[in-house]
């Protein structure tokens, strides 16, 4: 075939051209995070954390904009409602890698290492959840409807369970790792696997317990993956869109972690927002035979209305909270 041909084929609805793109884009960012700005092992303090998730905020709206200009003022609309939507759940995701982070006791400089492999795991993993999502709602639109339960099911339970805790120790992901594996008592710098003597004094491979954090930091995207992508075919069926909207949102959300992290417990009440963020997206889907198709401002409006609203009840009660305490 030739290359001309090749190029401007289409592949998931889309040119290729359009899909090596991205993904030439995307190459080139990781690159730059680990050959260049992290090649050393070091602590990644707020500041540099702030820059950093500026830097690929402004990206992914740049980005937006070439969409925009390429497919049409809605599927930019739609990248933009897309990746608020994302960008949202996915906070409720840095909360329980924190959690993650914390039950490991991973110094600070080796976490940047975590979270960068588990972007690569997002990458292969939201690409293959969203290529099977365009199959199934291309061939069968009811799927949708599913979808729809799915989402409005979750986001009740999540504003009913809001403030219990969930324990990391009983995951059983974790549990079956340490059956299985070999795992060190300590850490070995940033290495995931090493070599050591058996009781017998064979050399083995043995996971570290940094390798546990990665495998669950995976597994956890891997379950709220199964929020975010429905959320996302809610608001649109281009399988282009609801890809890149997704991998700039978690990019730029995990360059935000550091940041983040530092101030987690300002963001108490934050999960009741996004519960109902999923309630809405999920009322929306089977809103349409009863009122049409929802403009996408509207759902781009509604989505950043309630995030902001939780994140800003969340910083006044938490400084309410500590005013409380500290008053004799």
């Amino acid at each position: 075939m030739p290359l001309a041909e090749f190029l401007t084929d289409p592949f998931l609805g889309q040119p290729t051209w359009m899909w090596i793109v991205f993904l030439g884009l995307v190459a080139a960012i990781l690159a730059l995070d680990l050959g260049i700005l992290h090649k050393d092992q070091k602590e990644i303090e707020v500041g540099e954390s702030l820059k950093l998730s500026a830097f690929y905020f402004a990206l992914a709206m740049l980005f937006g904009g070439w969409v925009w200009w390429t497919m049409g003022a809605q599927s930019g609309i739609e990248y933009y409602t897309g990746f608020m939507v994302e960008w949202s759940l996915s906070l409720d995701n840095v909360f329980a890698i924190s959690m993650i982070f914390g039950y490991f006791a991973v110094p600070r400089k080796y976490q940047h290492r975590v979270l960068f492999w588990g972007i690569l795991g997002v990458i292969v993993m939201r690409g293959a959840m969203i290529a099977l999502g365009a199959a199934l709602v291309s061939q069968f639109s009811w799927v949708l409807y599913i979808f729809g339960a799915f989402l409005l099911f979750t986001g009740i339970k999540m504003l009913w369970m809001a403030d219990r805790e969930s324990s990391v120790g009983d995951n059983p992901i974790l549990g079956f790792l340490r059956r299985h594996l070999r795992v060190t008592q300590d850490f070995h710098g940033e290495r995931f696997w090493v070599r050591e003597r058996d009781a017998t004094g064979k050399l083995v491979w043995a996971a570290t317990p940094l390798f546990l954090c990665l495998m669950l930091v995976e597994a956890v995207d891997l379950i709220f993956a199964v929020d975010s992508v429905p959320a996302i075919f809610a608001i649109t069926q281009e399988p282009f869109v609801v890809y890149t909207s997704n991998i700039f949102a978690i990019l730029g959300l995990r360059a935000l972690y550091f940041a983040l992290a530092a101030m987690i417990h300002r963001f108490r009440y934050l999960k009741y927002a996004l519960a109902l963020v999923l309630v809405f997206i999920g009322c929306k889907i089977f809103a349409v035979n009863l009122f049409g198709k929802m403009p996408p401002w509207i759902s781009l409006g509604t989505t950043f209305g309630l995030v902001a609203g939780g994140i800003a009840y969340s910083l006044w009660r938490t400084r309410q909270d500590e005013r409380a305490l500290r008053t004799p």
